[in-house]
């Protein structure tokens, strides 16, 4: 492993495995300091360059945030390229998983808040995530929140209505229903319905819609927040799998009932504001206040 890397950095051990590459720990030894390098392939498996790769070392050099991970470095290596990226030694994902230390209310708001800083900045550039969900939101040893990982980032050009984007992106049980139902003409509005069931997930400490199938999600949905209609949301109908399946009509769960041990009404309320079936309807990330 280390023979691979250049001088300047010796690696330590694995530390992640995720759809578009290997991550592991290691010291940059120019500056006697920690760091993450992720290695990624620089050809798919029909031998094009890969997409994600590129998407994520643009996304990557173009973004200057504090909410946003740092990229050191890129050099290539036997199987494609590495990225060397500024060390962050826990995820939400781990710190959800952590039963015998929940998080507090100032943490929620926190990294509630540093999450949508984040999703801002890159919805500022014209950037969707299309894959925030708790593993990819690193968190540094001062508890600072950093959105990662943007193999499935893409530009977004709000003056072509009709460009269109992969139906198949970010993970299911984060994924928005305008995508469940194969929109392909979708907006940024996917990362905030997204950052919505994270900021749920902090607060029930169990993910809002833990769906096993697409078809299963949207029933969980449907049953969450009650059968969309379509006077609130007109453009449901032109959706290209609106017609496949029918569900049972549902009045949905009070927001109160689905967060039983919590009294946060302000979080709640910031939660029944993302996770909006109509798009143009959920709170953009600019307008989030919780302090």
């Amino acid at each position: 492993m280390e023979d691979y890397a250049p001088g300047r950095y010796k690696m330590l051990e694995k530390i992640g495995e995720g759809v578009h590459g290997f991550v592991f720990k290691a010291i940059d030894l120019h500056r006697n300091k920690e760091v993450a390098i992720k290695k990624v392939a620089l050809k798919n498996k029909f031998g094009n360059i890969s997409l994600s790769t590129l998407r994520e070392i643009k996304t990557l050099q173009l973004c200057k945030s504090d909410n946003i991970i740092t990229i050191i470095d890129i050099y290539p290596d036997l199987i494609g390229l590495s990225l060397v990226l500024e060390y962050m030694p826990d995820t939400l994902y781990a710190k959800l998983k952590n039963e015998a230390s929940p998080l507090s209310r100032q943490q929620v708001r926190k990294f509630s808040l540093m999450m949508m800083k984040g999703i801002e900045y890159l919805h500022g550039l014209g950037i969707m995530h299309r894959d925030i969900k708790p593993a990819n939101l690193l968190i540094s040893q001062n508890d600072v929140l950093k959105i990662a990982d943007f193999g499935l980032a893409r530009l977004y050009f709000s003056e072509e209505e009709d460009k269109l984007y992969s139906p198949q992106v970010s993970t299911r049980w984060y994924r928005a229903p305008e995508i469940l139902w194969g929109s392909q003409k979708y907006t940024p509005g996917v990362d905030i319905w997204a950052a919505g069931c994270v900021i749920a997930e902090m607060l029930r400490g169990v993910p809002l819609f833990a769906g096993t199938t697409d078809i299963e999600q949207l029933a969980l949905v449907i049953r969450t927040l009650g059968s969309p209609q379509l006077n609130e949301w007109p453009e449901l109908k032109s959706l290209p799998d609106f017609n496949k399946i029918r569900f049972p009509n549902a009045v949905g769960i009070h927001w109160d009932n689905l967060f039983p041990s919590c009294t946060h009404a302000v979080e709640i309320n910031l939660v029944s504001n993302l996770v909006v079936y109509n798009p143009k309807n959920r709170l953009k990330a600019s307008e989030v206040n919780i302090r």
